[in-house]
């Protein structure tokens, strides 16, 4: 099969893992006789200081023509550190995200077993844990109208949702709940906001289409609470932007590292994957930056174009890294491995499952068989 991959790296450490996730794709490729074509774009702060726009036409039209986006991750010191900037890196992924319809967030969650002493949270606590979390992605708060009084003294951020931006996110989390373990949690603040009222009276009536779901409601102050102290009660998590923007980062520090943690956006005719981590400027250029997470996005990319052995194929290669310990040094940093040479093990699983033992030890030597 033939698939056309647009290919956004943006910024920081975002081209380094990018280049990883491409390299076990084409693994994929080699095995599966599959052909995936890519088109580079610019977006962020790269984009910024090639074009003044943190997202160029070009960009768009050359996500609108794939069947699927891998993005790596957007930001620069030179705009994070100056809050009077008019034109930010951020502004480019909110507009592609606008622009491209891509309403639905998917983060999930999972306690890798052999990753769980390095979570800041007791085994007993999280060992078990596997959450999806649904994030509404155009909506909300992030996208209200923003005000600042003449005076500058006063400030506001509208917040809105209608019926049909909750409905068709709902819809998606109940799917997925009928494919796990059939529960659904509504993280709201419904006792406070009227958006959130509005959300809670919309799922609720939704609900009856799934009746083999179980459908539970929490307050965000207590979901962020019950994600500490028993993460394995929850499976699919469902809410609103800022909300699941907080709630999913939070979630991240479960499995150990952040750098292992990819997720989706969805739209009605386009998708994209990325990691969950930020562009990390002060790790750039030095190869030590985790590939795992957007490796990891690129077998979510893989489910979405129905292509599910070949994403088992590239979740076990993962898995055996974490076994073996072949990662870098956020998960094993009294001998950490290279960006580079963790994709390579991973691409070279996928290529020679049979071998890894043998493989496992050229990379010990520097002289991994993936050249």
């Amino acid at each position: 099969m033939k698939y056309k991959i647009a290919l956004l790296p943006g910024d920081g450490i975002g081209p380094e893992v990018t280049d990883q996730a491409v390299k076990v794709l084409e693994a994929i490729a080699d095995v599966y006789n599959h052909t995936f074509t890519y088109t580079h774009a610019l977006v962020g702060a790269v984009a910024i200081d090639k074009t003044g726009d943190p997202l160029p036409e070009e960009t768009l039209q050359i996500c609108r023509e794939s069947d699927a986006i891998l993005f790596g991750a957007i930001g620069h010191p030179k705009y994070d550190n100056d809050p009077s900037a008019k034109v930010r890196p951020e502004q480019g992924l909110l507009k592609l995200r606008k622009s491209l319809g891509l309403f639905c967030n998917v983060r999930p969650v999972k306690a890798f077993e052999q990753l769980i002493d390095n979570s800041p949270l007791r085994r007993e606590i999280i060992s078990g844990t596997d959450i999806s979390i649904f994030r509404e992605l155009t909506g909300g708060i992030y996208f209200g109208s923003k005000e600042l009084s003449e005076d500058g003294q006063t400030a506001s951020d509208g917040c809105s949702y209608s019926v049909e931006e909750i409905s068709r996110i709902t819809h998606l989390a109940f799917k997925e709940a009928q494919k796990r373990r059939k529960k659904l949690t509504l993280v709201d603040k419904a006792n406070v906001l009227e958006t959130s009222r509005l959300w809670r009276k919309t799922v609720k009536e939704i609900a009856p289409q799934y009746a083999d779901v179980e459908l539970d409601f929490l307050f965000v102050d207590n979901a962020a609470m019950q994600l500490i102290l028993n993460p394995k009660q929850f499976d699919v998590i469902l809410t609103e932007n800022l909300f699941g923007d907080i709630i999913s980062d939070e979630a991240s520090v479960i499995g150990g590292s952040i750098g292992l943690l990819a997720s989706s956006s969805l739209g009605a005719e386009n998708a994209m994957f990325e990691p969950i981590h930020g562009s990390f400027p002060q790790a750039t250029g030095k190869h030590i930056a985790n590939p795992l997470a957007s490796i990891l996005s690129a077998a979510m990319l893989l489910r979405h174009l129905d292509l599910h052995k070949e994403a088992d194929a590239i979740e076990t290669a993962v898995e055996k890294s974490l076994e073996l310990g072949i990662t870098t040094g956020d998960i094993n940093p009294k001998n950490p491995f290279s960006t580079l040479k963790v994709g390579d093990f991973v691409a070279d699983h996928i290529t020679h499952p049979n071998d890894t033992n043998i493989n496992y030890k050229n990379v010990h030597m520097g002289q991994s068989t993936i050249i």
